[in-house]
């Protein structure tokens, strides 16, 4: 574990720290006790907007590691563009500072690509996946996802998670940056080869909503080539049946729904 120096308590049973992984100080914190579980938010996201509703849930069971990747929340940017594959080194490397050998892994939107990399380029690290909300061929997305991708400036992003990353950094050039990795790292998005996501051993748990992101004909695809996967399709919009802050329903049970699922799921 690194020194107390670098962590700091953040409520009873969890701390928070900076981890020096491959030339950036990536934050993480760590919640509850038990069997590793890492999670990995979406983009322009930080821990909280992503799975706000799903840690306290999650962290009565397992020892969750959350993080924040390059450019986003409490982690600073380095001078390279974002890509899967280095934040899939990114997380291997924190795990490997925290001394953890193994782990399960919960991936939201584009932390369920990350998830998928560590799958394919990590497996020896990867207990057991779950891709929630995640696709790996462009059509496999609803219809215009891409074409408004191109247009899409600062402006369309939705508030709560501007909101969030200001509260954190205070700094408009760092949320600007981070908006246009993130818009370049899809715009630039390239097809996964079948070959790459059936090469995932780890036994696979993906979600997807049936009014989500990716559509549900291409979540059934991605069970039936990825080995030892399951497959659950969820009432909802991309993030709503987890809580994310852009699509939480008030009094809606369904996070705790997806938890009970997850922890069945990760229990067998």
């Amino acid at each position: 574990m690194p020194a107390e120096s670098e962590t700091k308590q953040i409520k009873r049973d969890s701390i928070s720290g900076y981890a020096p992984v491959n030339g950036i100080k990536m934050y993480y914190e760590i919640h509850g006790e038990g069997t590793p579980l890492v999670l990995i938010h979406g983009g322009g996201s930080t821990i909280q907007t992503s799975f706000g509703k799903m840690l306290p849930l999650l962290a009565q069971d397992y020892k969750v590691i959350a993080v924040e990747l390059q450019a986003h929340g409490h982690t600073n940017d380095r001078d390279s563009a974002e890509s899967f594959e280095q934040d899939a080194n990114d997380v291997a490397a924190l795990l490997a500072y925290l001394k953890i050998n193994k782990a399960d892994f919960l991936g939201f939107s584009n932390g369920g690509h990350t998830a998928m990399q560590i799958g394919i380029s990590h497996p020896e690290i990867v207990n057991k996946l779950i891709l929630v909300s995640a696709f790996y061929k462009r059509d496999g997305t609803m219809k215009g996802f891409f074409d408004g991708m191109e247009n899409a400036t600062l402006g369309n992003m939705p508030a709560p998670l501007k909101e969030a990353y200001l509260k954190i950094n205070n700094d408009s050039a760092g949320l600007q940056n981070m908006f246009e990795k993130d818009r370049a790292r899809m715009l630039h998005f390239k097809d996964w080869r079948d070959e790459n996501i059936a090469s995932i051993k780890a036994p696979s748990l993906i979600i997807a909503g049936d009014k989500d992101v990716v559509t549900p004909e291409h979540a059934v695809k991605m069970s039936h080539i990825i080995p030892n996967a399951q497959l659950m399709i969820m009432p909802g919009t991309h993030g709503s049946f987890i809580g994310e802050v852009c699509a939480a329903e008030e009094g809606s049970k369904m996070p705790e729904m997806t938890a009970t699922i997850i922890k069945e799921f990760l229990d067998k």
